[in-house]
């Protein structure tokens, strides 16, 4: 009788701990926690986390809560650079290794080993393509024997694959298979011009991981080569009719990362694009008041537009004038520079600063310390005493680092007279090559 009451007070357990995340990094002293997230379409949900033991293993539970989905791992910072997707079927545990020699390795679980075992069989036929369209081939039957492989290839995993979670994923990586032989050209064209025509925009597995985002990253920007801006903007223009109607969540989630790829690349033009043409709208419909703030203060400090004004004084005569930005009338140019002295780069940019403008009485420096406190500031001062200074308390979150888009310091703005910015110099060695 007590055996029997022990085994029923153990039915609980067994309920709730059926499966598990166990894995191992190597080198284990570079690792020190692993933190385990269920992915939705809407965002992260944090589940647990675990300290890695000395030969840097860990397990975690996955309760009978655990839906089947898309789960991720984060193991460093930044967490956006140090994280990797893998599938939870419900019915079985998953267990890797994560090396830095060697790369993610699934060693239970046969979903996630059934994808990473495609992943690298198409990679090695990728490769095959790759080598034949540089060695310049044209052996037609080697042509067709390759993309037979690549087609048997495929085919083979998607039945394997069948009635598996990892399905979805295999069938939204259908490759481009020629009827004939293709040159280069018309590979490259025919590839990127089918290259989401498999995609379920829809599908709420491709919507919770990666996969979506790597996808559109790799069809916009690693298909082609010199592309130009109208290019880019066909591209964009495509891809939303191919994501379809609704979907306004992954679509603002999609066109943001877009839009940062295009801030990234210094492409004003792109970026305030991508913005005006399908961003802001998707703000509005998703009510993400916060982007929508962003984009309007990234567009309004584009080259050609007038700065933001601002309140500011500075000494004349030994009398100190209150005054603004656009009130100023004092040189033909302005130089707007958002530093900090709490900022060793700040500290190294702003002497190359002065004496590069040290000659040049037609410009006048405007610093905008972005500061936590007012005392380091007001003692690094001291050693510009021709700038216009400008306090800007609570740093990253005072109002001018937000209306100009500040994301890093220094910030450099050249204005004209009427301070209009006519560039955006991002060192002194730039901004020097500007004013020659």
């Amino acid at each position: 009788m007590k055996r029997l009451l022990f085994l029923i007070a153990l039915i609980p357990s067994f309920l709730i701990a059926q499966h598990s995340i166990s894995g191992v990094f190597s080198p284990s002293e570079d690792y020190s926690y692993a933190f385990l997230y269920n992915a939705t379409p809407k965002g992260l949900n944090f589940l647990n986390n675990a300290k890695l033991a000395e030969d840097g293993s860990f397990s975690m539970p996955l309760d009978s809560t655990a839906t089947p989905g898309i789960y991720k791992i984060v193991y460093a910072i930044p967490p956006e650079e140090n994280n990797f997707d893998f599938i939870y079927n419900g019915k079985e545990s998953v267990a890797f290794t994560l090396s830095m020699n060697d790369g993610l390795e699934f060693t239970s679980s046969n979903e996630n080993k059934l994808w990473a075992s495609y992943i690298k069989s198409m990679e090695m036929v990728n490769r095959t393509i790759s080598n034949f369209y540089a060695q310049e081939s044209t052996d037609k039957k080697a042509f067709k024997e390759i993309f037979k492989t690549l087609s048997d290839t495929q085919k083979a995993y998607e039945e394997s694959s069948k009635g598996m979670m990892a399905s979805v994923f295999i069938k939204a990586n259908t490759p481009y298979i020629p009827e004939g032989f293709e040159n280069l050209t018309k590979y490259s064209k025919n590839l990127k011009r089918t290259y989401l025509d498999h995609v379920d925009f829809n599908n709420p597995l491709l919507q919770s991981s990666d996969f979506l985002v790597d996808r559109v990253l790799a069809y916009l920007f690693g298909m082609t080569a010199n592309t130009s801006n109208d290019l880019y903007k066909k591209d964009v223009d495509d891809l939303m009719v191919k994501i379809g109607d609704g979907n306004s969540e992954l679509k603002t989630t999609l066109f943001e990362m877009i839009w940062r790829r295009f801030k990234s690349m210094d492409n004003a033009e792109l970026a305030n694009y991508v913005t005006d043409t399908y961003l802001l709208k998707l703000t509005e419909l998703t009510n993400n008041d916060e982007l929508q703030k962003q984009l309007m203060n990234y567009r309004n400090n584009a080259i050609g537009n007038k700065a933001a004004n601002f309140d500011l004084s500075y000494i004349k005569d030994e009398t100190k004038i209150a005054s603004s930005l656009h009130d100023l009338e004092l040189t033909n140019q302005y130089l707007v520079i958002f530093w900090s002295s709490t900022c060793s780069h700040c500290l190294e940019e702003l002497p190359k600063v002065k004496q590069l403008l040290a000659a040049k009485k037609d410009l006048t420096v405007i610093a905008i310390g972005l500061e936590d406190d007012a005392e380091n500031w007001q003692k690094a001062i001291e050693a510009y005493p021709d700038f216009i200074h400008v306090l800007g308390l609570e740093k990253w979150d005072n109002p001018l680092a937000s209306t100009y888009a500040i994301e890093a310091t220094p910030s450099f703005f050249l204005l004209d007279k009427d301070k209009t910015i006519i560039a955006k110099p991002y060192d002194v060695e730039n901004l020097k090559e500007f004013l020659k």
